[in-house]
């Protein structure tokens, strides 16, 4: 706010400067209203009023304006921001009127004499009229003065998408504040009964098909989507249609702009790229969440991560006993730890620097802090990475859950949670066999468990350092393990929406690897709400699978960036097709053909039924894959494949389309 606006030279408030100068006037229209009331009665000839009516009026109007002064401060008739003058305003100035005229007739007659019928009836109808008059007539004024400001060249064109009440709210910031240059020029919304209306001499031209049409016709340049309560495709639908005009597009953020009454143009959002996902978020239940967490010690593995990270910020905000960060990155680390102890400063905050391929390390942490949940985002993400570096994805993501899995069980931890990817299934690449071999762990651990035998775990050596653990401990071991399955979690550090930014800012070209590669998608929110859940409904085993609705083309998220970014693809910014990387799939899969689903408490997360193997078997392959990992055997990819039955080198000639079937829920 401009501080000139808010006092004048004598440091006197604004408000109470026009609140005085209202009152000023208020005092000399009271008069005037019942002094016109008296002469209008006597048909405008003063000689034929009464002396004692004339007497009478003229000694009672002076404190009659002082008492209904009163009146009106009472009905807050000072205190109203009178450039935003509406129905409210209208209401309050009625019923403050009311009730002094009420109280002039009363009085006036008790006292002095009693007068003519049409002099009580017009001097309550001049005073109303003539009370409204200043208070109106200002926004009158800064209507025509805004009017006149927002015809000039220089103003942008606004189409709003949407006649409900956050347009309508939206389209009376925009007519009422000088300082924006935007004029609404139509309105967009798809209930007919509205079409060919007007709000506020603003025309409601069609639905959605009416778009492209209405935008050169009326030489929009600007679309404010102000729709709260769409479903996510209709959403998808509308914006999508928006991002072909090439006009600036902004959205509201939230349903909580629209209850506070804060939809206004500085609350507006650019349109992010998960808005065209066309998929409803995840609704955690976050009171199942709350009680799960409040009062327990909390482990995150690879806390400085976008996946970690986030889950520190839901962990913190639910109060646990305590929360400890581990990683390997201290920058990152460092980063959480200061953003939690500023929004936190009482919660007990423990930011450690270790790898969790350090056996010895991971025993002293677990063994010192005692956490009760795990949750183990700890990973290497980048698929062509690691085909360049195989052996590194299985020391890290396998050994490492291996390990931080031995550590959790040997010292009581009651729940252990596995950030999984939907590239475990069915792997073509060593990224996405590493993680499947995670979740095979975490299947073999809570089999063994559960059949009293996890003393048989055997235990991985991989530093001189390491030194056994003590087999009761993994015999009294109760702890439950269960896998979490997502897909792309955009603004991640494995997203592919960072580096597309980044090429846009450069002037391109965009990269993508083919025309038809398909993916999965979620936000880190989401991601981190069903990460959560999983552990409010473990019971051991299972791998916890999201309904990711329908899968994105990257082509199509690419030109919607570009798009999204103020310019055109193929003619701004070039899109080179760079062809499949080793290892990468056309399309991502949330499960194996041979797994089904079954139902949890929420519709959109699901149970994979897991696939049966030789458990022992397993743990041993994973013996020898270990080994072979830490002497970098070039042979890797053979040996995984023993373990990972479902792993294969080359990706299988399959297009997306003929993904597009789901396995039923059962």
């Amino acid at each position: 706010m401009d501080n000139r606006e808010t006092t004048n030279k004598h440091g006197l408030e604004h408000w109470k400067l026009m609140a005085i100068c209202l009152m000023i006037c208020d005092f000399l229209s009271l008069h005037l209203a019942y002094y016109m009331a008296l002469w209008l009665r006597y048909d405008g000839v003063y000689s034929h009023i009464p002396q004692v009516l004339r007497i009478s009026c003229v000694l009672f109007t002076t404190p009659y304006a002082l008492v209904a002064i009163g009146i009106f401060w009472a009905f807050r008739m000072y205190r109203g921001m009178w450039r935003y003058a509406s129905y409210s305003e209208l209401v309050r100035t009625f019923c403050g009127s009311v009730t002094a005229s009420i109280l002039h007739s009363v009085l006036i007659t008790l006292i002095f004499a009693r007068f003519p019928l049409s002099y009580y009836i017009w001097g309550a109808v001049a005073q109303f009229v003539f009370l409204l008059m200043p208070r109106f007539a200002y926004r009158l004024l800064l209507f025509y003065k805004v009017a006149a400001f927002k015809n000039a060249e220089n103003t942008s064109r606004v189409m709003i998408i949407g006649a409900g009440q956050a347009g309508q709210m939206l389209l009376r910031d925009i007519s009422t504040n000088p300082d924006l240059r935007d004029k609404v020029v139509c309105i967009i919304d798809d209930n007919s009964n509205k079409w060919n209306r007007y709000i506020e001499n603003v025309p409601i031209v069609g639905g959605r098909e009416d778009i492209l049409p209405s935008v050169e016709k009326y030489r929009v340049n600007k679309i404010y989507y102000a729709i709260t309560a769409a479903p996510a495709e209709d959403k998808k639908e509308i914006l999508s249609i928006c991002n072909e005009t090439g006009c600036e597009l902004k959205t509201l953020p939230s349903m909580y702009q629209l209850v506070t009454g804060q939809v206004t143009v500085s609350a507006m959002k650019d349109v992010a790229i998960e808005d065209l996902l066309g998929r409803e978020p995840i609704k955690a239940d976050l009171r199942e969440v709350f009680e799960f967490i409040h009062g327990r010690t909390v482990l995150v593995t690879g806390g400085g991560g976008s996946i970690g990270s986030e889950l520190c910020r839901q962990i913190a905000a639910h109060g646990p006993e305590r929360l400890i960060i581990f990683d390997i990155y201290e920058n990152n680390a460092y980063a959480i730890q200061l953003e939690l102890r500023r929004k936190y400063p009482d919660l007990k905050l423990e930011t450690l620097i270790g790898s969790v391929r350090d056996g010895r390390r991971l025993m002293d942490v677990f063994s010192t802090y005692r956490p009760q949940i795990v949750y183990h985002a700890a990973a290497h993400k980048h698929v062509p990475l690691m085909e360049d570096s195989p052996c590194e994805s299985i020391k890290n993501n396998a050994v490492g859950t291996y390990k931080t899995a031995c550590a959790a069980m040997a010292c009581g931890c009651e729940r252990f949670v596995l950030i999984s990817t939907d590239k475990a299934v069915n792997p073509t690449n060593v990224m996405g066999a590493s993680k499947r071999l995670c979740e095979m762990i975490i299947q073999s651990f809570d089999a063994k468990i559960k059949a009293g035998r996890a003393d048989e775990i055997p235990q991985l050596f991989t530093g001189l350092a390491e030194e056994p653990v003590d087999g009761e401990l993994f015999r009294r071991a109760k702890t439950e393990f269960v896998a979490v399955r997502f897909g792309n979690v955009l603004g991640s550090n494995g997203s592919v929406i960072p580096i597309f930014k980044r090429q846009i800012e450069e002037g391109g070209p965009v990269t993508v690897t083919h025309p038809d590669i398909i993916r999965y998608f979620m936000t880190v929110s989401e991601a981190v709400s069903l990460v959560m859940l999983a552990g409010t409904y473990a019971r051991g085993g299972e791998i916890f699978v999201l309904d990711m609705g329908k899968p994105v083309k990257i082509d199509t998220l690419a030109r919607n960036l570009i798009k999204l970014s103020g310019f055109k693809p193929d003619v701004d910014i070039k899109i080179v097709y760079s062809g499949l990387r080793p290892g990468e799939k056309l399309y991502e899969e949330k499960l194996m053909a041979e797994e089904g689903l079954r139902k949890t408490d929420n519709k959109l997360i699901h149970i994979g039924c897991p696939i049966p193997f030789d458990t022992d078997e397993f743990l041993s392959n994973m013996q020898t894959l270990t080994r072979a990992a830490w002497r970098n055997d070039p042979d890797i990819r053979e040996i995984v494949m023993r373990a990972v039955p479902t792993y294969h080198t080359e990706v299988p000639p399959v297009v997306a389309e003929a993904k597009e079937k789901e396995p039923a829920l059962v």
